[in-house]
Order: C-alpha cells, then structure tokens, then sequence
C-alpha cells in the first residue's frame, strides 16, 4: 500500500532527515494507521450526530449587567501622575 519512497517522498516534504531503518519502520507504521484508517471508513455512521466534544458543554457564563462604577474623576484620584483625563504611564516600548 504505501511503500518506502512514499515515505522517503514525504520526509522531503517535511525536510525531515531519515536513516534506512527509520524509513522501513514508519512505512510499516503508516501502513497500520491507513489499514486502521480503512477499518473506521468502513463503519455505519449515519445515526451518529456530531460532535465538537465528547462532552455535553453549555456555555455557563452570566449574563451582563450594567452596575454603578466609580466616575473617571474619582479613578484618577488613585494615580500617580495624570493628563488630559487619563494615566500617564512611563514609556515601555522604545
């Protein structure tokens, strides 16, 4: 089914290097996985819906709600150095 070139040609692809003995045991490797792979194709499906996670999720976030905060004037009460309505900050990024 897949032979050693193939796995040759797509150790290329990937600039993967491969020693003989590797290039021999991933054809055998990548042989199961496709016989496998032929095995579930195989498999009646159409009853089965699907899914994105084995698990029933839901999204368990609240709903948002608008609550009183505190004014802009009473924030810039907290900082250290203000202008224009906003914190001034040191320069980070040069």
């Amino acid at each position: 089914m897949i032979s050693d070139k193939d796995v040759k040609y797509i150790a290329g692809l990937a600039r993967i290097h491969l020693e003989d003995d590797q290039v021999t045991h991933l054809t055998k490797d990548l042989e199961g996985i496709l016989h496998y792979i032929e095995k579930l194709n195989k498999l009646d499906v159409t009853q089965v819906d699907p899914t994105s996670h084995v698990l029933p999720l839901k999204n368990v976030y609240r709903e948002d709600e608008v609550k009183p905060s505190l004014s802009q004037e009473e924030v810039l009460k907290f900082s250290v150095e203000q202008r224009d309505g906003s914190f001034k900050v040191p320069k980070v990024i040069e």
